[in-house]
């Protein structure tokens, strides 16, 4: 069962504009299904295939004369090869659309499409499903709350059980056939590391790779304390540096930049990291079921972890860079997240609760006291919580439930 997914329109737009696109993401969310249903037409090569990727890496040329053009090369990242060959090709035809390219592994991967393929290539990044796609809503604007977005979005507004939702996670083989979850994500972190991670970097334990991952699910939406990782875990601070380069390059992981501005001048420096997938997050922290998760110490984190992840996906399948931060500053003032789009800055917080009230958007008066409004329009607030309806709670303050995403 083909689940219709967002970034297809953008990809087919893509596709008639360069003459090559990468779609990049982590394993299993669906990048290879995407490019074989959008192009059907073209020849699909696997370089999981080791015939094929042996002709690919010893004889480069001999292999693009079997597929010169209109052809799908999955997991291209293990043929670096082929990127020069690929250029030459490009610059000989002159056409757009001629490979489509998909890949896991964005480390190496990013390394040779910058070096070969710059300016002939479109890059896109797929998560796995949202919300949206899950419920098989065709809406596919990216998320930011202007009056303008809520009320085309108010007529595809479906409800759900988020917090299964939240534990199921968005791969979408758990979606399309029924698959033990917990044997899946288990698999899914075993396969990641033997075949990611251990090319990246030099990993004598497995064990110490997955207690590394258990911290950084366990400090989703917390700011990002590499010594107390380390620390945990029993590892350097410079291995988890490393480390979480290699998460957030594998899309596992999504580091939340502060909003620096120079007339917040007592802003903290320090990111905020977020697990895309609530699943692997529930799985590598042994929350094993929707009811414990939402009675749990971590609900809090867990649905705000899932409406950061929901927002980061909507601009990717847009093909966009998601133009979000937070705030926090010395004084403990937070302000869970602000989007920056079209020169208005739009303020959020994220709450759990059924029952938003003014006091929770306090903070939101920092930007409207300190910021010039000259330069930056700040737009009305937004706290996202569970309360069923849309609410004004001021003139300048909106409570959305969380399906608005």
């Amino acid at each position: 069962m083909y689940i219709p997914r967002h970034l297809q329109n953008t990809l087919t737009k893509l596709m008639r504009q360069f003459p090559a696109v990468l779609i990049t993401g982590p394993r299993q969310v669906g990048k290879s299904t995407l490019l074989q249903h959008t192009a059907r037409e073209y020849r699909y090569v696997s370089f999981d295939d080791p015939l094929l990727l042996d002709q690919a890496k010893q004889e480069p040329n001999l292999f693009l004369l079997n597929y010169p053009n209109n052809v799908i090369l999955d997991e291209v990242q293990y043929a670096p090869e082929l990127f020069s060959l690929l250029k030459l090709a490009i610059d000989k035809q002159k056409q757009n659309g001629m490979f489509l390219l998909s890949g896991s592994q964005a480390f190496e991967l990013m390394h040779n499409v910058s070096e070969s393929l710059a300016g002939r290539i479109a890059i896109l990044k797929l998560s796995g499903l949202s919300l949206r796609e899950i419920q098989k809503i065709t809406f596919d604007q990216a998320f930011v709350p202007s009056l303008d977005y809520i009320q085309q979005r108010e007529s595809h507004l479906q409800e759900v059980d988020v917090w299964k939702t939240i534990h199921q996670g968005y791969l979408p083989r758990l979606y399309e056939q029924e698959t033990d979850w917990d044997i899946y994500y288990a698999s899914y972190v075993s396969t990641y590391i033997e075949r990611d991670v251990r090319q990246l970097t030099h990993i004598s334990n497995i064990t110490d790779f997955t207690r590394f991952m258990v911290a950084i699910a366990a400090r989703s939406g917390e700011l990002l304390n590499y010594s107390s990782v380390a620390q945990d875990v029993g590892i350097s601070v410079d291995t988890v540096k490393r480390w979480v380069t290699i998460l957030q390059t594998s899309g596992i992981v999504y580091l939340l930049q502060p909003y620096s501005n120079n007339h917040l001048k007592r802003a903290i420096k320090t990111p905020k990291i977020y697990m895309l997938d609530t699943g692997l997050m529930a799985w590598l922290t042994k929350w094993l079921t929707p009811e414990t998760i939402q009675q749990g110490a971590k609900n809090g984190q867990f649905f705000e972890s899932f409406v950061v992840s929901e927002i980061i996906k909507s601009f990717y399948n847009q093909g966009k860079e998601p133009p979000i931060y937070f705030y926090r500053d010395t004084n403990q003032k937070e302000i869970d997240l602000l989007i920056e789009y079209d020169q208005t800055l739009y303020p959020i917080e994220i709450k759990m609760t059924a029952n938003p009230n003014k006091r929770m958007a306090q903070a939101f008066d920092i930007l409207r006291n300190h910021l010039p409004h000259n330069e930056l329009t700040i737009a009305h607030g937004t706290i996202i919580n569970q309360y069923p309806q849309k609410l004004w709670l001021a003139e300048n303050l909106l409570a959305l439930p969380f399906n608005f995403i």
